[in-house]
């Protein structure tokens, strides 16, 4: 790290915005470059340098001299604040589109929840023919949404026993429901 660097960081942890502006000046093509390859956008690349400042400048990135140079860590800065924008970019617009799609959705029919009832009541009695264990695992996985480590850890078994588990589950839940469906059952049970 050059001294001049090391000098400019001091001044803006002091709060001297000349020092932050001559550091901007300085880093500023290399940054943005480096966000727009991250990004792939000019708006995210430049909302990534406005954030990346704003950490050096409210101190919650904070360079240590004896890890390394102040270039690398400033890239380093911008490459988790571009991973986080792209992160945040990306949820924001699956929760437009999903809201969307909420909006475009025609309420069911009296049929078709008269149909989804019937395949309800199917499905919990074949649930029901399970084992105990099965019946927890896929309670818990299917009807409680835990994920199979979650179950793992608070069933105190090892991952595999639970993905075993699961997988004995789901086959006999599909042999049991083949068997209501060729004794007349709901057509797509």
């Amino acid at each position: 790290m050059s001294d001049r660097d090391l000098d400019l960081y001091n001044q803006v942890l002091e709060g001297d915005k000349r020092a932050l502006e001559e550091l901007y000046d300085k880093y500023e093509k290399l940054l943005y470059s480096f966000a727009y390859k991250s990004c792939g956008q000019k708006e995210m690349a430049e909302e990534v340098m406005q954030e990346v400042f704003i950490k050096v400048w409210t101190q919650k990135a904070t360079y240590d001299s004896s890890k390394g140079k102040f270039s690398s860590w400033i890239l380093s800065v911008t490459r988790f604040t571009s991973i986080d924008i792209v992160r945040k970019k990306e949820n924001q617009n699956y929760s437009l589109e999903e809201e969307r799609d909420t909006l475009h959705q025609e309420e069911p029919s009296a049929e078709d929840l008269a149909e989804w009832k019937e395949q309800g009541e199917i499905v919990r009695e074949a649930v029901k023919q399970l084992s105990e264990e099965q019946n927890k695992i896929i309670q818990l996985f299917y009807f409680k949404g835990l994920t199979q480590r979650e179950i793992a850890s608070s069933c105190n078994l090892s991952l595999g026993t639970v993905k075993g588990r699961i997988r004995l589950a789901l086959k006999h839940l599909r042999k049991e429901l083949s068997n209501i469906k060729e004794k007349g059952g709901v057509g797509d049970a």
